[in-house]
């Protein structure tokens, strides 16, 4: 059963590569280093972002920036997944590289370390093998079929953030930080250069993120119980 739910959830991210590996090749980048970033970052939501980046005609460096602030969230699931999961060494390093979102919360949900292992395990490698491979096909049906916007696959990254980001926004804190944050970001776009608007919204979450907790209980340290507890 927990194999099988992480097969699927493998399935369904999996196809979300498709539409990075094409707007990645209309970015700039070759197939190869399309495929580079998806083994070696593989983290969607900030490969996303750096191709987009780049696409917008960004630096380097705002693409990296952004691609590291977004994924600075792995570090708060290793705080949670590390003792949970209990593994040292080698495999510590090689659970390291399938934490997303998907494995965590297909781990953190079960009952004991086993199954968390189990699911942990099942997911991420489901998800880092397709994911891989859908890369691939998209960077080469990209690069066959040229411009992505004839296919309207230039609207594959913000479709592709809604996604992630729609589940959250029930709750109305959440709804009017993300307003806030575009809201900034908008505002930014005529004067700054690509990247820098999406690295102003991530700070306008991070404030906020900063504030409701020291609103809270300005005396509390979080545990890793409390700091795992907002992912999907």
């Amino acid at each position: 059963m927990i194999v099988r739910d992480g097969i699927a959830v493998g399935i369904a991210t999996g196809m979300y590569g498709i539409g990075f590996g094409a707007i990645s090749v209309s970015s700039g980048l070759s197939v190869a280093q399309t495929c580079a970033l998806s083994l070696v970052m593989f983290t969607g939501a900030s490969q996303f972002a750096f191709v987009g980046v780049l696409g917008a005609g960004g630096s380097l460096l705002s693409a990296g920036a952004t691609a590291l602030m977004l994924g600075t969230r792995n570090t708060l699931y290793g705080l949670r997944m590390g003792p949970l999961l209990g593994w040292r060494g080698a495999r510590r390093v090689g659970a390291a590289h399938l934490l997303i979102d998907e494995s965590t919360a297909m781990g953190v949900t079960r009952d004991s370390a086993a199954a968390a292992r189990v699911g942990f395990l099942s997911t991420g490698l489901a998800v880092f093998v397709l994911w891989n491979v859908a890369t691939l096909v998209g960077a080469l049906g990209g690069q066959a079929f040229g411009d992505p916007e004839a296919l309207g696959l230039d609207a594959a990254v913000g479709a592709a953030f809604l996604a992630l980001l729609w589940p959250r926004l029930r709750e109305g804190l959440n709804t009017a930080v993300a307003v806030a944050a575009a809201i900034v970001a908008l505002a930014l776009v005529p004067f700054v250069s690509p990247g820098i608007p999406v690295l102003a919204a991530a700070g306008v979450a991070l404030l906020a993120g900063v504030v409701t907790r020291d609103a809270a209980d300005p005396t509390e340290v979080p545990g890793p119980d409390d700091i795992a507890g907002g992912h999907p």
